[in-house]
């Protein structure tokens, strides 16, 4: 087999461009990042040309390797949200002035401009949230940490089942959580105050939106496969 790199002109894209000489038939190649033609050579002083070569034009990432940046970004913004939503105040809100979390509840202060806020009154279902929201955050880190770790270790052709399955775990850990506030947010705040006066907030939205996106991603890991 002759191997000449040789430019080609009008080809979109960017790469190697490889000729290769074989003795057989033209045999066709699968590649992910590039392109097969057969073409001809001509070869000085000599009139016929060769038929058995194969021109290989290489375009560029393959559709692995966005799909690869595609799941990492949305692992990573996913695992942000679960940050913001297990830790930031706004759980529950009562007219702008007042909210909740799973930690504390805060007033806002006129006199002070500054919100003042105090601990949370634990029951059962509130201690079953806070634990199945830093469930969640605790699996999802893991998750990536693993996948980087599988990145470099794991041989060719291998899948990401266990940063799979971890990422679907935080994402039914994050459902139930949202789930046993919604059905008892009445147990959980224990506000003199109606609950009709006040709404969900953006905290609580965050963790329904976490749901599919951890669940998407967890089934993306399972089906993606290392390439070299």
């Amino acid at each position: 087999m002759l191997d000449v790199v040789v430019p080609v002109q009008g080809v979109p894209g960017w790469g190697t461009v490889t000729r290769e000489e074989k003795s057989g038939p033209p045999e066709r190649k699968h590649f992910q990042d590039c392109t097969e033609e057969e073409v001809g050579l001509r070869e000085p002083g000599n009139t016929e040309t060769k038929k058995n070569l194969s021109l290989i034009i290489c375009l560029g990432p393959s559709p692995m390797a966005y799909l690869l940046i595609f799941v990492t970004l949305l692992h990573l913004i996913t695992l942000a949200m679960l940050f913001i939503a297990t830790m930031e105040k706004s759980w529950w809100v009562w007219d702008g002035t007042e909210n909740s979390d799973l930690w504390y509840k805060c007033r806002f202060d006129n006199d002070t401009g500054s919100w003042l806020c105090a601990a949370s009154k634990e029951t059962e279902w509130l201690q079953s949230v806070q634990v199945l929201m830093v469930l969640s955050v605790v699996f999802s880190s893991i998750s990536f940490l693993v996948f980087l770790g599988q990145l470099f270790t794991m041989s060719k052709g291998g899948l990401f089942y266990f940063t799979g399955l971890c990422q679907v775990f935080a994402g039914f850990t994050v459902f139930a959580s949202a789930l046993i506030y919604m059905m008892h947010k009445e147990e959980i705040l224990q506000h003199p105050q109606e609950l009709t006066k006040g709404h969900f907030g953006y905290c609580f939205i965050l963790a329904w939106v976490c749901v599919p996106l951890l669940l998407i991603s967890g089934v993306m890991y399972i089906h993606l496969r290392k390439k070299e």
